[in-house]
């Protein structure tokens, strides 16, 4: 992986405006990611889930949550797309409701992985001896569970709920961006821009803020973007089995739960559309993920 420019390693003499070449790199890395299709088609179903939910309130045609027993059950059509359900509500709009609430809990989930597992495994690897190995193998613990049986058991625990899926989530996502930032930093510790700073006097804070965080974003990062299609799987998967979101909220694991006793029935469209939101968010997530890994990652870029 290579080494940013840092305070540490910089010769006395760069200039002044060294420091602006992160921003040409990182331009370089989105140029280099846009330049493959399949990334692009990735960000692109992203970027219209994110702004078909922020916009829901201007673009769905009627309310997710208004009642209409005269128009329950009917299949799509040139008036409601995805039809409605057994409550008459229109299908289509709590579809992109849900997209707004589903990514929001996806993110919050990541973000929390992001925030606690990335220090505890910095400094566990940085600090070593029983600390670090007591971190560690508690990580491992977590790792040697299905991590949506553990989720289940989380949410469950906490009782049913929005913020409690997050939690969930956020949870069980520690371990893998917590063993991730352990690896890079063991890789990166005996370095000769972290012995610099040692040198220099820097605190352990200081070092991992500076110089070992800015080295391990790439795979962060990818990780990240991996995370958010199973994040979004788990909190749909709470959600459908009761322990996440409830209804009425229209979120798409609710639809799908609410759907179970139709789809013997013929009414095929009550999950067939918020399965396919689920299932192409995920693929979105995936293709930005695995683009990102070959743009960021050094060796698949000189191997191809």
């Amino acid at each position: 992986m290579p080494d940013t420019t840092t305070p540490a390693s910089a010769a006395p003499g760069a200039a002044p405006g060294a420091p602006a070449a992160r921003p040409r790199r990182d331009a370089g890395t989105l140029r280099l990611l846009l330049r493959k299709p399949l990334p692009t088609a990735g960000l692109a179903i992203i970027l219209a889930w994110t702004v078909l939910g922020l916009l829901a309130p201007l673009v769905a045609p009627f309310e997710p949550n208004r009642p209409d027993t005269a128009i329950k059950l009917l299949a799509p059509s040139a008036e409601h797309w995805f039809g409605t359900d057994s409550y008459g509500r229109d299908i289509f709009t709590r579809v992109l409701y849900g997209a707004r609430l589903t990514l929001w809990t996806g993110l919050i989930g990541v973000g929390i992985s992001f925030a606690v597992g990335v220090p505890l495994g910095a400094i566990a690897a940085f600090r070593g001896g029983r600390l670090g190995g007591a971190v560690m193998r508690l990580m491992d613990a977590l790792l040697a569970f299905p991590q949506l049986i553990l989720a289940m058991a989380i949410a469950a625990s906490l009782g049913p709920g929005l913020l409690s899926a997050m939690i969930a989530v956020g949870v069980v996502g520690i371990p893998e961006f917590a063993r991730i930032m352990y690896g890079l930093t063991l890789s990166l510790k005996e370095r000769e821009f972290i012995e610099a700073g040692r040198a220099l006097g820097l605190t352990t804070p200081a070092i991992l803020v500076r110089h070992v965080f800015p080295n391990a974003l790439a795979p962060l990062l990818v990780r990240a973007s991996l995370g958010m299609g199973f994040a979004i799987l788990t909190a749909a998967s709470l959600s459908f089995l009761g322990l996440g979101v409830q209804p009425p909220t229209p979120e798409w694991g609710v639809m799908i739960s609410e759907a179970r006793g139709y789809i013997i029935t013929g009414e095929w469209w009550l999950a067939t559309f918020p399965g396919l939101a689920i299932a192409t968010s995920i693929l979105g997530f995936n293709l930005l993920g695995d683009g990102l890994r070959d743009v960021l990652d050094p060796r698949l870029r000189t191997s191809r």
